[in-house]
């Protein structure tokens, strides 16, 4: 019986992670976004410089793109600049590009890695990109 229970656990796990992937648009016009890098890597930078970065892209695809939302994988990773979306808000024509900002918040000390997912209407619906990079300690401000 507990054999029965653990196999019947196994195949329940199995069908709902199934379920959950992103499955590729069945349309062979379907919009294709093209990341010129899919990492960022911010290097070794400051306490509190500068987050912004850009992930430029292109639509490889024969139709519009549209993107639907960016969204970071935690409150350190914003899609928002400035209280406006980070992603063009019009659909990009076959052949154009387009630039997606991220801003990681920089008054966090050390190594960070962090995925942020793109959805749209392309072929895959849901693709990530990733910043890494270091940040260096917080300068001393000389007060005792």
């Amino acid at each position: 019986m507990k054999k029965f229970l653990s196999l019947l656990v196994v195949l329940l796990g199995l069908t709902l992670t199934s379920n959950a992937q992103v499955v590729p648009n069945p349309d062979p016009n379907a919009p294709d976004i093209k990341f010129e890098n899919e990492v960022i890597d911010y290097g070794s930078i400051d306490y509190d410089a500068n987050g912004i970065r850009e992930f430029k892209f292109t639509n490889v695809g024969k139709t519009p793109l549209t993107i639907t939302s960016v969204t970071g994988e935690c409150g350190c990773t914003a899609t928002t600049i400035d209280g406006k979306p980070g992603w063009p808000q019009e659909p990009i024509l076959p052949g154009k590009g387009g630039v997606i900002k991220v801003k990681y918040d920089t008054k966090r000390e050390g190594r960070f890695e962090k995925n942020v997912t793109v959805s749209s209407n392309a072929k895959l619906s849901s693709m990530k990109v990733r910043i890494k990079g270091e940040i260096k300690a917080k300068p001393a401000t000389g007060e005792n």
